[in-house]
């Protein structure tokens, strides 16, 4: 009788990837997240880099800090990982851009986004009925009502925007869909249930966004693709495919990037290295 072959875990899996630290990174994967305390639409905090740089380390108190509201009748602070808040601003957004955040919720990068917004259009979508509400709330909490009118909250298949708005954005950050270790590793039922065919299979659905926000993408125009996960075949795997695919359409733009290493196509950041993440992103420019 042809026996079984085991099931590959969790740990055995990432051991693979990270031959060398794989303890170290799920240690730092399991610690309290280090996050950052943002001030919207604050003008003068934007001028400094104390947004990135000083973040402080996460806490029971700074989790229940008390939200103040302004004149505007707008939260104070949002809180978020660095990490993200890097990511995010990679996309560079011009006076004018019309922009897309395909997978929008939470809404801490479409905040980001919305205080790059000139004479431009947001369109902030998130599928999810559930996730899109919680959206909304950020929007009404954090953004000003006169950057509200060029923020548009849709609700529509991300896979469908290519076909149903062909080169109609000047940018686009997907944030796909992801393993999202971090999460499964706390999560006892998560990670009883895992295995292998879950990462493959995130990795098709974020190749088919990616190709979705390709066609949506203006020529010219730049797109952010980011996961927080670990797994190379939802990182840099998925650019290898489009790049083998339609590299004739698309090509990578490498940055160095503080708070994040290099990859073959893109940067991560990973927790044992910085304290913050993980966060992969690759820029990509449609040509």
């Amino acid at each position: 009788m042809k026996q079984k072959s085991k099931k590959l875990s969790f740990d055995d899996y990432y051991s693979e990837i990270y031959p060398d630290n794989w303890k170290e990174v799920k240690d730092a994967l399991l610690a309290a997240e280090n996050q950052m305390i943002r001030a919207c639409f604050d003008a003068a905090a934007a001028k400094t880099s104390e947004k990135i740089l000083d973040f402080p380390k996460f806490s029971a108190e700074l989790a229940s800090l008390p939200h103040k509201r302004d004149n505007r009748n707008l939260k104070n602070y949002y809180v978020m990982d660095p990490a993200s808040f890097i990511c995010a601003s990679q996309l560079n957004i011009s006076p004018g851009d019309k922009v897309l955040d395909m997978c929008a919720a939470p809404g801490g990068k479409t905040l980001i986004l919305a205080e790059c917004i000139e004479n431009g259009e947001l369109w902030s979508n998130e599928i999810s009925p559930t996730r899109r509400d919680r959206l909304k709330q950020v929007i009404i909490d954090y953004v000003p009502k006169d950057i509200r009118e060029h923020v548009f909250i849709k609700g529509k298949d991300g896979l469908k925007y290519g076909i149903n708005f062909p080169e109609e954005f000047d940018k686009i950050l997907l944030d796909a869909p992801c393993s999202s270790e971090r999460h499964v590793l706390k999560d006892p039922k998560e990670l009883e249930s895992w295995g292998p065919k879950r990462t493959k299979k995130l990795a098709g659905i974020q190749y088919g966004l990616l190709c979705s926000a390709l066609l949506a993408c203006k020529s010219g125009g730049e797109i952010i693709y980011s996961t927080c996960s670990l797994s190379p075949l939802e990182n840099d795997g998925v650019i290898e495919k489009l790049l083998n695919k339609k590299g004739d359409q698309v090509e990578v733009i490498l940055n160095d990037v503080e708070f994040f290493e290099r990859t073959k196509f893109g940067n991560i950041s990973l927790p044992h290295q910085f304290g913050i993440g993980p966060i992969y992103f690759c820029k990509l420019k449609k040509i």
